[in-house]
């Protein structure tokens, strides 16, 4: 690990704690309808540039959270990915998330993070198990889990009636 900042690294990526200087990217990351299609839609502007801005300012403040994910050539800014608590029909769970800028799809990103934040989870943070809520028209997201050892559990509908299916994955699978 290179910084203080950083959480883990790949051969091509940096998952790091987000930073004041990463709110323009995660606000145009999260407000682009194409990224956000299958999330249900783009965020309101003023929303997220509140939370991001907030989040820079306690980066470390939540066990769990979404954090940076920057390309290491470049330093450029292309996803938020990390682990968030959830609750699913009753049961606490933790998410598995990747959101990758559109810019940078194609290039295996999700599929390359996602598989360090498994090995992450199970190692250094102690879980058992995670789970990713994928829309049913999410093929790629669907792909991802699978890549990286997932498994569709069940379907599941979500508060305000949206459908979701539960990928999961345990620890020694």
């Amino acid at each position: 690990m290179q910084d203080g900042d950083t959480i883990l690294e790949t051969e091509r990526l940096r998952l790091r704690y987000q930073r004041a200087a990463d709110v323009e990217a995660l606000v145009a990351l999260w407000t682009d309808p194409e990224v956000m299609r299958y999330m249900g839609g783009p965020r309101d502007t003023a929303q997220v540039t509140h939370i991001f801005e907030e989040t820079a300012r306690a980066p470390r403040a939540d066990a769990h959270d979404l954090w940076v994910v920057v390309e290491r050539g470049s330093g450029r800014v292309v996803g938020h990915c990390g682990l968030l608590d959830k609750e699913v029909e009753g049961r606490e769970e933790i998410e598995l998330v990747y959101v990758i800028a559109r810019d940078a799809w194609g290039q295996g990103y999700a599929t390359e993070m996602a598989r360090a934040l498994v090995e992450h989870a199970f190692g250094e943070m102690g879980l058992q198990r995670l789970i990713s809520l994928i829309e049913p028209e999410n093929a790629a997201s669907e792909r991802v889990a699978e890549k990286v050892g997932m498994r569709l559990e069940r379907e599941v509908v979500r508060p305000g009636g949206a459908v979701r299916r539960v990928y999961r994955i345990e620890k020694g699978e």
